[in-house]
């Protein structure tokens, strides 16, 4: 049975896979209510509480957690300043109260809404594992601003949403920041009571995703001279190098060698030298068939000769997106020792505008022997994954996921609410789906019609044009394109472009800039997977 697994269905069982490292490296020790220390550090928690915010007038039921320690430990003084300070605060609000009592010298009370939150399905959303993590972001911020030294977070229902929430809240993108500017980042933990159950394993796998998230988004935050290629995959080789993940960095002579023409083709234009990763996880026998991933790598994009204007230019070191993702994905399904194999293709480089770039009207021929027009240079990203894909063909995949940022035009559609999916199989779109559901990250179906391709397809000199004719519909001839290069099998394309940053109020636990998105998503999407092929075997 896999780590992920016995996690999820042993909540109150200790799991002997778990090792020493692995618990300082996510953080999970838990204090108890009544633990104390003779000189303790400065000690921050975070408690919810349930009110109606449509009714000014209603006095809140605070969570199981926070009842006990409102009656254990402060004789009921937490709920009655809670309500002599006003209406209780909201979803999203949080009140911090000092010093009720000696264990911890400050306590953020936050907002959950109703307690009848749940599955709404028109939203396709949990509403009460949403409410948990926008809680649990609200509380941990607010005590990070009084420069907390260790936060204790209840698990509110859920410890797994809490532990999301929380941590994916207090990171900051302040790498190049001067170290007395930076923002105070806390230690985090699991708050639990002895006498109320306590699911520690979803809070460890809460934090897995949500780490892993932040990895994606440190890395796409990284300045464009910070991040080329080279240092990309020199970046990935220390990340994994401990993780069970093995790291092949292929050079161009080797791209040279199996034809990759197209992806060489985008990268000529730069002096930067384009870099294929290829990433391999065996999580059970290595004769199954891997799942393999793709992530788009453009660490920038200028648009080539067709360049782009400046406010477009603004967040293109974040083009790696689905690179990022990609990593970072690796990276949590080793630490949970998902039961799946893993073969992720990662083909980096610099789209720039140099005197050996691409120019519109140049004619590419690929592996497979079909030839590419470039109509636009601008519409570099599915000529990056061609290569990736026809590659991926020598692995025999049991079903192929690419991420990657193809199109702007699907920001105008969908917001920056859900990412874009293209699929030709029914199975791939359910589960993605459910796992969007789960992590809060939606994903919505775009449609894979035969019209796409024929506007991709419609001329008669060459086999394929990187754009295509008509007018609109970016974004379904970006996935028809990727269409045309599949290996046989079930595939899903994850159009991130428009969740490839936030500003900050669409998602209240992430600050403004670079998401990460759709990270946890597409690891939940393969560890309910993992799952549901188990449960065939027994």
């Amino acid at each position: 049975m896999s780590y992920y697994r016995m996690l999820r269905r042993s909540p109150f069982k200790k799991i002997s896979k778990i090792s020493e490292f692995q618990l300082r490296r996510f953080g999970s020790q838990m204090v108890t209510g009544a633990e104390k220390c003779s000189n303790p550090p400065s000690r921050g928690l975070v408690l919810g509480v349930y009110a109606d915010s449509k009714n000014p007038e209603d006095l809140g039921q605070l969570t199981p957690s926070a009842a006990r320690y409102n009656e254990t430990y402060t004789n009921g003084a937490l709920m009655d300043i809670l309500r002599i300070a006003g209406p209780m605060p909201r979803l999203g609000e949080a009140r911090v109260f000092f010093n009720l009592e000696p264990t911890y010298s400050a306590v953020a009370v936050c907002g959950l809404g109703t307690e009848c939150l749940g599955y709404n399905k028109p939203e396709q959303l949990d509403e009460s594992k949403e409410a948990i993590r926008i809680a649990a972001a609200s509380g941990s911020r607010a005590l990070q601003a009084l420069r907390t030294a260790r936060i204790y977070v209840e698990d509110f229902g859920h410890s797994e949403s809490a532990a999301e929430g929380a941590h994916m809240a207090l990171w900051v993108n302040q790498e190049f920041r001067s170290l007395h500017l930076r923002k105070h980042i806390p230690a985090l933990q699991l708050y639990y009571d002895p006498l109320l159950p306590c699911d520690s394993n979803g809070w460890k796998i809460g934090l897995a995703k949500a780490e892993a998230q932040n990895l994606a988004r440190q890395l796409q935050e990284a300045p464009a001279n910070h991040m080329t290629p080279t240092t990309f995959a020199q970046n990935v080789v220390q990340i994994l190098c401990n993780s069970g993940v093995n790291v092949e960095v292929k050079v161009r002579s080797w791209a040279e060698s199996m034809g990759m023409s197209s992806f060489l083709t985008i990268a000529k234009g730069s002096c930067e030298p384009p870099i294929f990763l290829e990433l391999s996880y065996y999580g059970t026998n290595p004769k199954e068939r891997p799942i393999v991933l793709i992530g788009q790598g453009n660490t920038f994009d200028s648009g080539g000769i067709c360049a782009k204007r400046l406010h477009a230019l603004t967040d293109m070191r974040g083009d790696m997106a689905g690179a990022a993702c990609v990593v970072a994905t690796c990276r949590a399904i080793a630490a949970l020792k998902l039961p799946v194999n893993i073969r992720a293709l990662i083909p980096l480089c610099e789209h720039m505008i140099g005197c050996n770039a691409m120019k519109p009207g140049d004619v590419v021929k690929v592996k497979n022997g079909k030839t590419i027009e470039i109509v636009d240079t601008d519409y570099e990203g599915p000529m990056v994954l061609v290569d990736a894909l026809l590659y991926s063909e020598n692995f025999g995949p049991k079903y192929t996921v690419d991420v990657s940022t193809l199109s702007n035009h699907v920001t105008k559609g969908l917001g920056k609410v859900c990412s874009a999916v293209f699929t030709n199989s029914e199975d791939l779109w359910k589960r993605i789906k459910y796992a969007g559901v789960h992590t809060g990250d939606r994903v919505w179906r775009m449609p894979l019609w035969n019209y796409f391709t024929q506007q991709m397809c419609s001329v008669e000199h060459v086999d394929i044009q990187n754009y295509g004719r008509g007018v609109g519909g970016e974004a379904c001839k970006a996935a028809a394109f990727l269409r045309e290069f599949l290996p046989c099998g079930p595939w899903l394309h994850i159009e991130a472009y428009n969740v490839m940053t936030t500003h900050g109020d669409d998602y209240p636990y992430l600050r403004k800039g670079m998401a990460g998105r759709p990270t946890r998503t597409l690891i939940e999407f393969i560890a309910q997977a993992c799952c549901k092929d188990q449960d065939k075997r027994s």
